[in-house]
């Protein structure tokens, strides 16, 4: 999987994978179908922070990401 290549699928991917990185219990919270593939860059660099972190976050950096995710997510209804 070329996750430098923009796709749903990858999106999906990186979402999902950053919720299991960052240890999220409520999964449900953050909905991969919530964010536009347009921000797919963004969300991409999230996932490389917390790559090269080792999934070694401190609790604000984890919260600075859950903000983060919170700005790019669309609004509902």
């Amino acid at each position: 999987m070329n996750l430098e290549t923009p796709s749903q699928e990858n999106l999906v991917h990186l979402i999902n994978e950053i919720k299991s990185r960052l240890k999220v219990v409520n999964t449900a919270l953050i909905d991969p179908q919530e964010y536009r593939l347009e921000d797919y860059a963004e969300i991409l660099a999230l996932y490389h922070m917390i790559r090269r972190k080792d999934d070694r976050l401190t609790m604000m950096e984890i919260e600075g990401v859950l903000e983060e995710l919170g700005r790019l997510r669309r609004p509902r209804g």
